[in-house]
């Protein structure tokens, strides 16, 4: 049976003026030129290419609570599942820092492993969806996946694709019930962000 859907109201962010647009796609397409794995190819950078350097750059727009007993060095992205990213990840993470934190990525097998994750992005859901997203939520970590009504079933980043162009869709509700702090510059730019009436819009 199919995870339960969550209703959640929609803002079109088309209506929205979008002064954060410019800031974000200039750190986006800054990262993408940056990054000498993609330099190196002649052809146009492939969907996870352009995914992988999404999630550093949402990691400049998202503020996380404190986690009691985290003492870590490094700030972590996670894979959860089948990764499709393959090498490339860690080639466009590689030297990139967030808050003095070197950012490392780590592939796990199940959402409890996402303790010390900032961020997980869920290739699968092997199982309940619904479940694997709250215990990662729990954790005060930022979910990201390019699963079919993944934002609309308590995902709070879900990547579509618009017009061929890889973007995304925010679950605000979701992100604060968490306790993340997303930027009004990173919801500008989303093509749709979620929310409902017992969360404050951003």
């Amino acid at each position: 049976m199919p995870p339960a859907r969550r209703n959640y109201p929609l803002i079109r962010t088309s209506a929205i003026p979008k002064y954060g647009l410019m800031k974000f796609f200039t750190v986006l397409l800054l990262a993408l030129s940056f990054v000498p794995y993609l330099q190196a190819q002649k052809s146009k950078p492939t969907d996870y290419q352009v995914k992988a350097v999404y999630l550093i750059n949402f990691a400049r727009f998202v503020a996380w609570p404190d986690k009691a007993g985290m003492q870590q060095d490094s700030f972590t992205i996670c894979v959860l599942g089948p990764d499709p990213f393959g090498r490339t990840l860690d080639t466009v993470l590689a030297g990139e820092k967030i808050a003095g934190k070197s950012v490392v990525a780590r592939r796990i097998s199940t959402p409890q492993e996402s303790i010390d994750c900032r961020i997980l992005f869920m290739s699968s859901a092997e199982g309940s969806m619904n479940q694997m997203v709250e215990a990662a939520s729990k954790q005060g970590v930022l979910t990201v996946s390019d699963m079919p009504h993944f934002a609309n079933r308590g995902g709070m980043i879900q990547f579509v694709t618009d017009d061929k162009r890889v973007r995304f869709e925010v679950n605000l509700t979701a992100a604060q019930r968490a306790g993340l702090t997303l930027s009004s510059e990173l919801l500008k730019v989303a093509t749709l962000v979620r929310t409902n009436e017992t969360a404050g819009d951003q």
